[in-house]
């Protein structure tokens, strides 16, 4: 892996340190940590975006209890005569 330095200032690289120390990591590492988290939210970002719009579409939520039918909800009413 090749090195590379990276200019913040002295209060943003003495907070980074702070943070990683307080988690037992070296700074190294903990950026390195820090850019797959920052990554993963992204991705977590784009996907509920997705999901979200898919879900407004009408009828997606009937079409998929059809086609999984033993994962569906039960019905109102039989939730009613169970409680």
């Amino acid at each position: 892996m090749a090195d590379t330095t990276v200019k913040v200032s002295a209060e943003t690289r003495d907070r980074l340190a702070a943070v990683a120390e307080a988690r037992g990591m070296s700074l190294r590492a903990f950026l390195a940590d820090l850019a797959v988290q920052e990554e993963n939210h992204l991705r977590l970002t784009r996907a509920t975006a997705e999901f979200r719009e898919v879900t407004r579409r009408p009828g997606i939520a009937e079409a998929f209890d059809d086609a999984f039918p033993e994962d569906a909800p039960a019905s109102r009413d039989a939730a009613r005569r169970a409680a």
